[in-house]
């Protein structure tokens, strides 16, 4: 894995290129119809301004970058920017399957969650060979452990927080390798040994960082697939290797979240007009919440709310929101106002939005990166690849890194 090995390095340093300097992009989430400071100072204000209702759905269709070049007038600095995330975008390799397993399908599993069990059974097949135990973190209903210790006939350990999720799991692998703790991995020690496989299909947020870290004072194998960065404690996200420290890759909470955006006119769980519909009710949402004098940070006016409940229009979700927070309920005028007023704040808001989709990716990529330098740096071969296809889910990078071995 040298030539992996030496893409982590080599990759990072050209994600680290692009995305620090656009800090003050990530961090300027736009609130408003106002543009945020990032499009003043940078001179986006005007080209943003100028775009057509048609351009900006095709910009968010087909992503900024790959439309900036046949844009007049755009910004040269905009258009590096666009050509700089396209090359950052274009890093992860795309993982081969060899044996390309092939699972029954089954009640319990979704079609897509299927494909993704299959392509991880396969990517992490050379390593789980020689591991005596497998572990999977946060293992959820334990799909993976269980097929895991039948296929690599070897004992198989799910990790899971949630109570009722590892009692779904024990009796659903009932007479299997695989057996179930109740363990908040986060909070409590998360011990691997040299000989163990560590797993983490789509490890959120700090369990992500977590298994990494943890994994490496085994020394032990770990395939990670990270998911939903943005889900962490701390303010902001802190640098695992020593060359995103020395960059100064500190990345706030909120700029986080954009990770999980994805340019696709359809995709994986809603159309394009459906998400854009949900994000202008959640807008909405917040406005009539600061209107009844409600302090919110952006993002908070979802607390308590499945984000899901976004799609089914602003009665619903003020209904829902004012009584989480014990606040009489919207009037109709209410509704039709903000309604109003918000689709047309709303519209301005997507315009200066472009420029931090376009960083999207790149974003995700680099914590991808972080991390698996992180294990390089103590003696991991490590590559990231991407294992799912992105209609699986647009969550697909995963780490794949071979613990040092006293063998040499």
């Amino acid at each position: 894995m040298e030539a992996a090995s030496r893409f982590v390095s080599e990759g990072l340093a050209r994600a680290l290129e692009l995305v620090v300097p656009a800090l003050d992009i990530l961090r300027g989430r736009p609130d408003s119809k106002e543009p945020p400071d990032f499009c003043d100072t940078r001179g986006f204000t005007a080209f943003l301004s100028s775009l057509s209702d048609d351009e900006l759905a095709r910009c968010e269709a087909e992503g900024l970058a790959a439309r900036l070049p046949a844009l007049p007038g755009a910004p040269p600095s905009l258009v590096s920017l666009g050509r700089a995330a396209l090359v950052v975008s274009a890093l992860p390799e795309r993982l081969t399957r060899e044996t390309g397993t092939r699972l029954e399908q089954q009640k319990s599993v979704s079609a897509r969650k299927k494909r993704q069990l299959e392509a991880l059974l396969d990517a992490v097949r050379p390593m789980a060979r020689r591991a005596r135990r497998i572990v999977d973190v946060g293992a959820g209903r334990g799909h993976f452990t269980r097929l895991a210790a039948e296929m690599f006939e070897c004992e198989a350990l799910g990790i899971e927080r949630e109570p009722r999720r590892v009692e779904a799991a024990t009796s659903l692998g009932r007479g299997s390798r695989a057996r179930f703790v109740v363990l908040d991995a986060l909070r409590e020690p998360l011990v691997f040994e040299p000989d163990d496989l560590a797993v983490g299909l789509h490890a959120c947020g700090s369990l992500g960082d977590r298994l990494v870290l943890e994994a490496a004072k085994a020394p032990c194998d770990v395939a990670l697939v990270s998911c939903c960065l943005q889900k962490i404690e701390a303010p902001a996200r802190e640098p695992l290797s020593a060359a995103a420290r020395e960059a100064g890759l500190v990345l706030p909470k909120e700029a986080l979240g954009l990770s999980n955006l994805t340019a696709r006119l359809v995709g994986v769980e809603a159309s394009l007009a459906e998400m854009l519909s949900a994000r202008r009710n959640r807008y909405a949402l917040a406005r009539l919440l600061r209107a009844r004098g409600v302090s919110i940070a952006p993002g908070e006016e979802m607390r308590g709310i499945n984000r899901r409940r976004a799609r089914g229009g602003l009665a619903e979700l003020a209904a829902r929101a004012l009584v989480l927070r014990g606040l009489e309920p919207a009037t109709a005028a209410e509704i039709r106002e903000h309604e109003a007023e918000g689709a047309i704040e709303f519209d301005r808001i997507r315009r200066w939005t472009l420029p931090r989709a376009m960083l999207s990716r790149p974003l995700e990529i680099v914590v991808v990166l972080d991390r698996a330098a992180a294990l390089e740096e103590r003696g991991y071969a490590a590559r990231m690849a991407e294992v799912f296809e992105a209609d699986a889910t647009p969550r697909n990078l995963a780490i794949l890194g071979e613990a040092p071995r006293g063998d040499g």
